[in-house]
């Protein structure tokens, strides 16, 4: 009985928060950058190659392990 309270409850606050959002912003003005294809590729890219990077010395380091 007290799982379905708390469940009840939990339904009702996230009701609670998702009515009472923030209104959206007004319309109106240009893009928030110029020229308009504004996409941040620079540290995304960075972080998949360091990724790879440590992925490779891993398999690397694991394979040479195996062999010995």
């Amino acid at each position: 009985m007290i799982k379905k309270v708390i469940l009840i409850f939990i339904l009702f606050l996230s009701f609670h928060f998702i009515t009472n959002a923030a209104p959206p912003p007004p319309p109106g003005g240009g893009p928030s950058c110029w020229p308009p294809p504004c996409v941040p590729i620079d540290g995304g890219i960075g972080l998949l190659v360091a990724a790879g990077v440590a992925y490779g010395a891993k398999k690397i380091l694991s394979s040479k392990k195996n062999i010995l």
